[in-house]
């Protein structure tokens, strides 16, 4: 169910991105990200995931590159969705979230190796297109 937002400032609409149901459900059931990388590598929650397992374990170039390619494909999905290079993509709309976690895990990668202009465009650029999922992600 879609939900209609009103922008009451002016700005840019919330972009909300197109469900994968499949790739997600496949998630969900605890299928391996890689094995879903393969079979929907335009699906950023898979990538997001396998960023934050890769940081997790210590490998934090793997993670900026599962990162930084949950982001690219992130951004063609906004693009192909009407996004115009600014403006909310909220947390609050699921199929948002891997690109959001992608964007997150980007910039924490960037940090850790001392890319310290990329990891504050991506802190930025996360809190500008969603307060809500820089507070979550934060945490």
């Amino acid at each position: 169910m879609r939900r209609m937002t009103q922008n009451l400032l002016g700005g840019p609409p919330p972009t909300e991105l197109p469900d994968n149901e499949e790739a997600r459900t496949a998630l969900e059931n605890g299928i391996d990200p890689f094995e879903v990388a393969a079979r929907h590598p335009d699906y950023t929650g898979a990538w997001a995931e396998l960023a934050d397992r890769a940081f997790a374990n210590g490998s934090v170039i793997d993670s900026y590159a599962f990162a930084r390619t949950g982001y690219h494909r992130g951004l063609d999905q906004l693009r192909r969705a009407g996004w115009k290079g600014h403006g909310p993509v909220p947390w609050e709309h699921e199929a948002n979230r891997g690109f959001l976690r992608a964007l997150h895990a980007l910039g924490r990668a960037a940090a850790a190796i001392g890319e310290d202009h990329e990891a504050e465009r991506c802190r930025t650029f996360l809190r500008d297109s969603s307060p809500t999922a820089a507070d979550v992600l934060a945490s």
